[in-house]
């Protein structure tokens, strides 16, 4: 028997503890900063015992929201040692130090779900954020939309999915050799069977040299990067938004004309990552159209996204036949399965939060099912980063805020169905 009062509470803990005044941390040590994404995920946690706090969050978050729009990955509000890359790796001139590159805009859809828990107590705020959310969605419609009306990442960091099988065949086509040295922080706190390989990392570095030598001017990345992959999880998170932000725009009386001319190129955009070979949505290579050839927890955000498939549907319940604890990262019948391996197999209760919105949304019934798995994932294993989906076995780091916010959000209610 699970004591929900009590997981609730510890649940409540986690981020209080990760709390740094206005914003909150992944997990002390090895994600000292606010992430972009995290962030968001965190607020919705927050809003269930702090409405004032979960707005702040997302108020500190669009404080470090650059002149062209972008909300960067992260923002180092203050010094900590320990993690790289940092300020002074990345060297970009926004009003917050921060990264040079975006992360899924979750936060429209999280400040969405706030303010519907008080609309008259988040009047004055929403209408504060809903310019600095509508010029973020702005810059991704013209700096992210491949010629099909998908949503591509330039960089793994930026799809929030760092070392997911989506980018394998992307990456393979990249000669990293002029990689700067650099010395890793992550594998210090945590196992590097759990982290990203060093190959990757190359990757990762030598991506973020080239915006950096071009001082993170979009056109000048567009032209010159070898790394753009249009992804479902990418996709399927910002169709989300322009939906949340064309419902609050509506109900603030503002223009919505070109809101709805986004969407319409999203759809269309969704139907371009969908891969018939495998039956579901999947990544594809904008430069050569090659599919990645990967059913990811991305291809369930279809629902969140306002896009139901039957297909999908079937994968769905394939995934709760197949393994205790759903959904993974990546397909647990897929050629690079990698239990332990961050994006490359674990489940992560997180982006499950945002598929069980999506399910509950459409009335799909397995939602009270999943949620019932990461509700007991959860509360037998604690609040670690990541997870075994087949033991259950917790990794990456511990005391995560965007666990104990999935907690609260949406996995401690149980609904008795399995």
């Amino acid at each position: 028997m699970i004591d929900v009062d009590a997981v609730t509470q510890r649940a409540i803990d986690v981020l209080k503890r990760n709390d740094r005044g206005g914003y909150t941390i992944p997990t002390d040590g090895l994600y000292p900063y606010q992430w972009n994404w995290d962030s968001a995920i965190s607020a919705l946690g927050i809003a269930e015992f702090d409405l004032d706090r979960a707005w702040q969050e997302i108020e500190t978050l669009m404080s470090g929201q650059w002149d062209n729009g972008m909300v960067p990955q992260i923002l180092f509000h203050t010094e900590a040692e320990g993690y790289f890359p940092g300020a002074d790796v990345w060297n970009c001139d926004g009003p917050v130090p921060s990264s040079g590159i975006s992360q899924p805009p979750v936060a429209v859809t999280a400040a969405r779900l706030i303010w519907e828990k008080d609309t008259s107590l988040g009047k004055s705020r929403m209408e504060a954020l809903l310019p600095k959310l509508r010029c973020w969605t702005d810059w991704f419609m013209r700096w992210r939309l491949d010629d099909k009306g998908a949503v591509f990442t330039r960089h793994p960091w930026e799809a929030g999915r760092d070392n997911a099988p989506d980018w394998d065949k992307s990456a393979a086509r990249i000669d990293t050799s002029g990689v700067q040295s650099y010395i890793r922080e992550d594998t210090k706190h945590v196992n590097s069977d759990h982290r990203p390989t060093q190959k990757d990392y190359d990757l990762y570095v030598w991506l973020l040299q080239l915006g950096r030598d071009v001082n993170w001017d979009d056109g000048a990345i567009a032209e010159n990067t070898p790394f753009k992959v249009a992804d479902p999880l990418m996709t399927f998170i910002t169709l989300r938004a322009v939906r949340d932000l064309h419902a609050l725009c509506e109900a603030f009386g503002q223009n919505t004309d070109q809101l709805a001319e986004y969407i319409t190129v999203l759809e269309a955009g969704v139907d371009s990552i969908w891969n018939p070979e495998i039956q579901a949505y999947d990544s594809r290579d904008v430069q050569t159209g090659e599919f990645a050839g990967s059913l990811s927890c991305g291809s369930y955000l279809c629902w969140y996204a306002g896009v139901d498939r039957k297909e999908m549907r079937g994968q769905l319940r394939n995934a709760l036949s197949r393994t205790k604890y759903p959904v993974a990262s990546y397909d647990i019948q897929g050629a690079v399965f990698d239990p332990h391996r961050y994006w490359r197999g674990p489940t992560w209760p997180c982006v499950n939060l945002l598929i069980g919105i999506g399910l509950a949304d459409f009335g799909v019934p397995e939602e009270p099912k999943l949620r019932r798995r990461i509700r007991e994932l959860v509360a037998e294993n604690g609040f670690s980063e990541y997870f075994d989906p087949i033991t259950g076995t917790p990794a990456g780091g511990k005391s995560f805020s965007w666990t104990a916010a999935a907690w609260l959000r949406w996995a401690r209610f149980d609904t008795h169905s399995d």
